[in-house]
């Protein structure tokens, strides 16, 4: 290990020794996580990977980032968005190869020793037929895994249709991961620091902020205005510079954007201003997907299947958190004016355990040291 390299139970030590609050839940993190960081540092032919589990704010992501900084070893680290879009880039050129997950394990495995993803969240039935197989196969690779998610293995996909399809996943997580509950009392991310607004209610009676907001971060900009490519689609915005964006929530939540787009907004883009951002919970009503093709001869067996009790805006909340997610995870701060406080935003609907996540970062948005924006 060279000099500059620090350990993870160093960098939290350090850290504490500095101000940080010591957690006895970290800390159990920190030894897992250091224990993998020697074996691997020691080029140990063994080392055991850790996926850390808890509520949002337990500082599970700048744990597993204190040790993928100091790795020596080829390591990548990811937000599972950028994961899974690689995987379906990599699954498209191998389109025509009879194992082609195998192919992508065995990529991986050349590239990298160790990969480090956050937010492993999965809702897709794609993802989770693919992941059931991927995982298995990068382990027997012998690729070391560090992850971070809200929910332990056996929860993941927890609702999911044809679930059968991801518990191999599972099952190997939780026979090649230290699995660490990081669920201590603190929520590192709401402790007390400088502050500066970036989320407003919008009062009928009053003028919109954005406007003004719009024109002080792109000062010596040029701003245009209108529609804008983004990813595979266009984007009608209320303005646009160099480096910030201005869009209604409608334009770019309710239009079927994905991650995908969501990661080439942050690409290009430092700061968004998201404007007119309505209650999104609400109700809960019964959905069912439909009996597939009208008039067929047999019924389609998923086509029986019961939806989740779903509010009405819920298709917009997800693409909402996947955005979230993306800015938060990119350093890029959301300025947000919406038609209620934040914590009235979403308490009531299906995506409640997850929305936990959105409301914490967007409250982390607020500190000065989020962003140098």
């Amino acid at each position: 290990m060279t000099d500059n390299k620090q350990s993870p139970l160093q960098a939290y030590t350090r850290a504490v020794a500095e101000g940080f609050i010591d957690d006895p839940a970290q800390r159990q993190a920190v030894e897992a996580l250091e224990t993998c960081y020697q074996a691997l540092q020691q080029g140990c032919a063994v080392a055991q990977g850790v996926y850390l589990y808890g509520r949002v704010g337990r500082g599970k992501t700048w744990l597993m980032d204190q040790f993928y900084r100091n790795l020596s070893v080829p390591a990548r680290r990811q937000h599972f968005h950028h994961f899974i879009r690689d995987v379906h880039q990599r699954l498209f050129r191998l389109m025509g190869t009879a194992d082609p997950l195998a192919v992508i394990a065995s990529e991986l495995s050349d590239e990298i020793q160790v990969l480090c993803f956050d937010e492993l969240f999965v809702s897709d039935i794609a993802d989770a037929m693919i992941l059931g197989r991927l995982f298995q196969a990068m382990f027997a690779r012998g690729l070391i895994i560090v992850a971070t998610s809200n929910q332990p293995p056996s929860e993941l996909y927890s609702d999911g249709h044809n679930r059968k399809q991801f518990l191999p996943a599972i099952a190997a997580i939780e026979q090649q991961m230290q699995l660490v509950s990081v669920d201590g009392e603190q929520d590192h991310r709401l402790h007390s620091g400088a502050t500066i607004q970036r989320y407003w209610i919008k009062h009928a009676e009053h003028s919109s902020v954005m406007p003004e907001l719009f024109a002080q971060l792109s000062a010596g900009q040029k701003a245009e205005q209108g529609e804008l490519s983004l990813g595979t689609r266009t984007l009608l915005t209320q303005a646009y510079s160099d480096n910030v964006l201005w869009c209604d929530f409608a334009a770019l939540c309710d239009l079927p954007f994905a991650a995908s787009d969501f990661i080439t907004l942050c690409d290009r883009f430092q700061l968004l201003l998201l404007s007119a951002v309505p209650v999104l919970g609400g109700e809960q009503q019964a959905a069912k997907i439909a009996r597939g093709t009208e008039d067929a001869a047999q019924q389609v067996e998923a086509g029986d299947r019961h939806l989740p009790m779903l509010a009405p805006a819920d298709d917009s909340v997800r693409r909402f958190i996947a955005l979230i997610d993306e800015c938060y995870d990119r350093g890029v701060a959301v300025y947000i004016e919406a038609d209620v406080a934040l914590e009235a935003l979403y308490t009531q609907g299906y995506l409640a355990f997850a929305f936990r996540r959105t409301y914490s970062r967007i409250k982390a948005m607020q500190l000065e040291s989020f962003a140098k924006y």
